[in-house]
């Protein structure tokens, strides 16, 4: 009975850290769905853009309340979480603050995570009050279902409960240790906890409860959060990282070219190149031309979709949004992500992708929302953790216009101008520089 605790933890942390592995391979598995595209080159510029963007938080502070707030809670939930290094010894070994041997290092982190803590419970309340008090209208489009919505809301409640399991547990220890209380030796520096504590009952069996209470729920707490992760939009605090050093480094504005296009317009130009030649017998089947599902999307997408953090930054910025059409680039990436996520369960159903008559076009974007995009890149802009919806969008109308020939008339009827007149305008070649002369 004497190692019961332990038992129990071992088992928890196992079950715990496997479980995450596991939905993380599932990630990998359904990003590595998409086409591949390369994205080794310049690893200075790529590096560079994770320390400033994903780590440094460069592009958060552009709108300076949120920005703050949300390193104060990215910082202080990361550094104290550093305290689950001993909290892991001490539940598999049954010690009692075991790096408290570092003496006042020890003495100055314990002091500097309960601060954070109290940085992080007071950002969170104010994250919670302008979703649910002042709602900030791009908390509120329209996407933002009951699902979307409560998972905001849950990641909130889990910081503030765990925050404030932190600070108690830490709260009831101060007071053990100034009784002498067995096991729990004089340790730590408790700047926000001591004033805690006064409010405790002073009776020592009550503060064991509550101080092994806090710390088992906190505990437990911690690897509910981190399987919580695949299931929320909150996977950016581990995607961010790759997101940003694998983003596109070109010009905002430049569009790749489908070098299947490249390659029939090079055939076209040569002159000793025989247009009504069969094609070789090795010849690779033509690929589709753009995207109608998650399969057509180069793996970078995909990872944008997973990264998503649904702020709604893109939305609020987006001209086509504003002026009251069908268009969110939020959305798009939440799409795609739903749709990813559809075709990982189908796989994980039939241990390979049975056909279900879906896909990303018409089932979950609609050609309306594509068409409403205007491409002035603001939304790429925007993303404070570098996602390019404009990517996706500007693939699947390639599709409906190339594939399908379902591009709105007005495209058509330029796209007729230019094959005949070499012009968007419906002008005689010979008359396209008259205007100079008015």
């Amino acid at each position: 009975m004497q190692y019961l605790p332990n038992i129990i933890f071992a088992l928890l942390l196992i079950v715990g850290t496997g479980f995450f592995i596991q939905n993380i391979k599932k990630i990998i598995r359904n990003i590595k769905l998409g086409k591949d595209i390369d994205r080794s080159d310049n690893a200075n510029a790529r590096w560079k853009n994770m320390a400033m963007i994903a780590l440094g938080q460069s592009k958060m502070v552009k709108r300076p309340v949120a920005g703050v707030l949300h390193i104060l809670v990215y910082v202080g939930f990361i550094i104290i979480n550093i305290e689950v290094i001993e909290i892991i010894i001490d539940g598999l070994f049954g010690t009692h603050r075991v790096l408290s041997f570092a003496g006042g290092l020890y003495n100055f982190l314990i002091g500097s995570f309960e601060i954070l803590a109290f940085l992080v419970l007071i950002s969170v309340i104010i994250f919670w009050i302008r979703r649910v008090v002042v709602q900030i209208p791009r908390f509120w489009n329209k996407e933002m279902t009951s699902w979307p919505k409560n998972d905001a809301l849950n990641i909130l409640y889990f910081e503030m409960v765990l925050m404030s399991l932190f600070l108690l547990m830490n709260a009831s220890d101060y007071n053990l240790q100034q009784m002498g209380a067995d096991h729990y030796i004089k340790a730590g520096s408790f700047p926000i906890s001591q004033f805690i504590a006064a409010w405790l009952p002073q009776d020592v069996s009550t503060l064991i409860l509550l101080e092994r209470g806090a710390w088992w729920i906190h505990i437990i707490g911690i690897f509910i959060f981190l399987n919580y992760l695949y299931y929320s939009k909150h996977l950016h605090i581990l995607l961010a990282f790759p997101n940003t050093y694998f983003a596109n480094l070109n010009p905002k504005g430049k569009f790749d070219n489908l070098v299947s296009v490249t390659n029939e317009v090079k055939m076209m130009l040569d002159p000793d190149a025989d247009p009504y030649a069969a094609p070789a017998d090795d010849t690779a089947e033509p690929e589709k031309f753009g995207a109608s599902d998650v399969f057509d999307l180069n793996w970078v997408q995909l990872l944008n979709a997973y990264t998503c953090t649904e702020c709604g930054r893109c939305t609020s910025v987006c001209p086509a949004n504003i002026t009251g059409k069908e268009l969110s680039p939020r959305a798009i990436m939440m799409k795609t992500r739903d749709r990813l996520e559809e075709v990982g369960k189908n796989i994980d159903t039939n241990k390979t992708f049975k056909p279900d008559d879906k896909q990303l076009l018409n089932d979950y974007i609609t050609p309306e929302e594509l068409w409403a995009c205007t491409s002035c890149n603001a939304c790429v802009e925007e993303c404070p953790v570098n996602i390019d919806p404009l990517s996706i969008i500007v693939d699947m109308r390639r599709y409906l216009v190339m594939e399908q020939s379902a591009a709105p008339q007005e495209l058509n009827a330029m796209m007729t101008n230019i094959e005949n007149n070499a012009a968007p305008w419906q002008f005689n070649q010979m008359d396209r520089l008259n205007w100079k002369d008015e």
